[in-house]
């Protein structure tokens, strides 16, 4: 089994998600891909928190009967911050995929992601997928399938020409809280969840 990571506060998750891991798994031929969500993201804030217990139901309402698709709550149940390399391991450990494993990352993390903890060993154990996050750029060296990248250890990148979805978790709950549409943004019973516990608004 060819195994790739997707990790991310997911607040809330929305299609932009979905679909980008659908993406991957078509481009690149991975049978299952993992949603990771934070406990403590080390490299970005979480403005408004609705809480682990939620972030995670409506994480395993969007991926419920969709092959291919599993949630994961390691980051969770382990506590305190949350460390890719730690959630690495544990998958290597549990599921023993087929070769490296795929780590879905948005081009905007790529300049940052030597100063992860353990960086060079997380470049070692897994394959970089690193995803589009804006207009369509050209590629820098240092995405391109095979290239060495710029940074001061080895590692195997490969970029994909994913579809760009304008939505964003932060957007959504701006919507949510001025009350403007969303639905057709989260799948629907993310957005029934959202509405019957009054999240966001």
């Amino acid at each position: 089994m060819r195994l790739a990571i997707l990790g991310g506060t997911f607040n809330p998750v929305h299609v932009g998600h979905l679909f980008l891991a659908e993406e991957v798994q078509a481009l690149l031929g991975y049978d299952r891909i993992l949603f990771v969500p934070a406990n403590i993201p080390v490299h970005k804030t979480m403005p408004v928190e609705v809480g682990a217990r939620h972030r995670l139901r409506m994480l395993r309402l969007a991926v419920a009967g969709r092959p291919g698709f599993q949630v994961e709550d390691c980051e969770l149940k382990r506590g305190g911050n949350s460390y890719m390399i730690d959630t690495l391991l544990y998958a290597l450990e549990r599921f023993r995929p087929e070769g490296r494993p795929g780590l879905i990352i948005g081009e905007d993390l790529v300049e940052g992601f030597p100063a992860w903890k353990q960086a060079e060993r997380l470049a070692e154990l897994a394959e970089l997928i690193v995803a589009r996050r804006g207009p369509a750029t050209p590629a820098k060296p240092d995405m391109e399938v095979g290239a060495k990248p710029a940074w001061p250890f080895p590692a195997s990148v490969r970029r994909i020409e994913n579809l760009l979805l304008p939505v964003s978790s932060s957007e959504i709950r701006r919507r949510l809280a001025s009350g403007r549409p969303t639905r057709h943004l989260v799948p629907e019973r993310v957005l029934r969840y959202i509405r019957r516990h009054r999240l966001y608004a």
